[in-house]
C-alpha cells in the first residue's frame, strides 16, 4: 500500500474573506481506507469537491496517479463520490440507478446488467433490480448509491458523511459493510465524517482537521493514544487536560506538579525540570479511590450509567471538572464524597509539545 495515488499539495481556498482551507498538503497511497475527521465547518467537505473536481483550489495542486488534474472536471477524473442524500434518481429502478455511469459511457446493455448483478449481490442487494427508491429503506438507498458509484472501478472513492441520516444500529451495520467491500475491491476510499467512532473503526489512517489545517495524520492507534494535541486529544475520545510544571524527573517518569499536588507520566524525550506541560488522560484511565496515597484530591459531583458504563464526573480543588468512566457495577461512592483520582504513567500523555517547547 506504498504506491501513491492522491496527492495534496499546499491547497488553499477561500469563500469571500474566509479562509477555508490553509496551505493542506497529504499523500494518499493505494488501496488505503483514509477518513478526514472534523467538526462541522472545519474544512474536510470542501477538501473533498476539491479533489472531486467540484470546487476549484486557489492555489495549490491535485495529483493523481503524479497527473494533474486540478483544472480537469468532476468526469475527466477516475473518481466517483457518495453523498449523505443518496442523490438517487427517482424516476429510476435500482438496476438503472446502479447501471446508469455504464450506460453513459455506451456499454453494451447485455455487460450493464451482468455488470449490475453482480454489483448488487457484492452490497447484498441481488434480487432488488426492479424495486424503485421510493421503496427502499435508508439503508438499502445508501447500498444502491455505493453499487452506483463503485461499478465503474473509480481509483478513488469519495464518501461525504454518507451515514449520517442513519441510525445508530444500522450505521454501525454499514460501517463493517463498507470496510468489507473496501478490502474486497481493494479501492482507496476517502471518507468524511465528524463521527470518531466511525473514523476508529473503519480507517486505516485519520486525519484530523481543524479550521482548515490538517492537526494531526495518523493510524487510529495513534490519534487515540498517542495525541499530539489538546485538540485532537479532547475531540477524538474526550480526554481529560491537565496542565501543570514539571517538578522533577526520575527513573523514566516525569513528576509535574499540578493543583498544587505530583502526579506522574511516562518521561519523553526533551521534557525539561520547569517547563509548562499539558497531560491527556482518557476517562477510562483513571483511577478513583479513598486509599491512594499519591494523585489529586478531588470530589464527586455526579455519577450516571449510560450504555453499560458507570460516568463519573467529579471536581478538583480549583473547580477543574474530571469526567471518569468504567464498565461494571457502581463504585459505591456517593455525590460529595472526597476521594483521590490517579492513572498509570504510561497513560499520561504529554500533548502540545510543539507550543510549550
Amino acid at each position: 500500500m506504498s504506491e501513491t495515488l492522491l496527492e495534496l499539495k499546499n491547497i488553499k481556498k477561500s469563500f469571500g474573506t474566509t479562509d477555508v482551507l490553509n496551505g493542506i498538503r497529504l499523500s494518499i497511497s493505494r488501496g488505503e481506507f483514509i477518513t478526514f475527521l472534523g467538526a462541522s465547518g472545519c474544512g474536510k467537505t470542501t477538501t473533498l469537491r476539491i479533489i472531486a473536481g467540484l470546487e476549484k483550489p486557489d492555489e495549490g495542486q491535485v495529483l493523481l496517479e503524479g497527473k494533474d488534474v486540478t483544472d480537469l472536471e468532476p468526469h475527466q477524473r477516475d473518481v466517483n463520490t457518495v453523498f449523505q442524500n443518496y442523490a438517487l434518481f427517482p424516476h429510476m429502478n435500482v438496476e438503472a440507478n446502479v447501471g446508469y455511469g455504464l450506460k453513459i459511457r455506451k456499454v453494451p446493455k447485455s455487460e450493464i446488467r451482468h455488470r449490475v448483478t453482480d454489483m448488487l449481490k457484492l452490497v447484498q442487494l441481488d434480487g432488488y433490480e426492479k424495486r424503485m427508491p421510493s421503496e427502499l429503506s435508508g439503508g438499502q438507498k445508501q447500498r444502491v448509491a455505493i453499487a452506483r458509484a463503485l461499478i465503474n472501478s473509480p481509483k478513488l472513492l469519495l464518501l461525504d458523511e454518507p451515514l449520517g441520516a442513519l441510525d445508530l444500529k444500522l450505521r454501525r451495520a454499514m460501517q463493517t459493510e463498507l470496510k468489507r467491500l473496501q478490502k474486497k475491491l481493494g479501492i482507496t476510499f476517502l471518507y468524511i465524517t465528524h463521527d470518531q467512532e466511525e473514523a476508529i473503526n473503519m480507517s486505516d489512517r485519520i486525519v484530523v482537521m481543524r479550521e482548515g489545517k490538517f492537526e494531526q495524520t495518523g493510524t487510529p492507534d495513534e490519534i487515540y493514544n498517542h495525541p499530539k494535541t489538546s485538540y485532537v486529544a479532547d475531540f477524538v475520545g474526550n480526554a481529560n487536560i491537565i496542565r501543570g510544571t514539571v517538578h522533577s524527573i526520575r527513573d523514566g517518569e516525569v513528576l509535574v506538579e499540578t493543583e498544587n499536588q505530583i502526579v506522574k507520566a511516562a518521561a519523553v524525550p526533551g521534557i525539561r525540570q520547569g517547563q509548562s506541560v499539558t497531560l491527556a488522560v482518557r476517562r477510562e484511565n483513571i483511577r478513583v479511590c479513598k486509599e491512594d496515597q499519591e494523585g489529586l484530591d478531588a470530589v464527586l459531583e455526579d455519577k450516571s450509567f449510560q450504555a453499560g458504563q458507570l460516568h463519573m464526573t467529579l471536581k478538583l480543588g480549583s473547580g477543574k471538572e474530571i469526567t471518569v468512566s468504567r464498565y461494571g457495577m457502581d463504585t459505591g461512592l456517593v455525590q460529595g464524597e472526597k476521594v483521590r483520582i490517579s492513572w498509570n504513567p504510561e497513560h499520561a500523555v504529554f500533548v502540545n509539545l510543539a507550543q510549550e517547547a
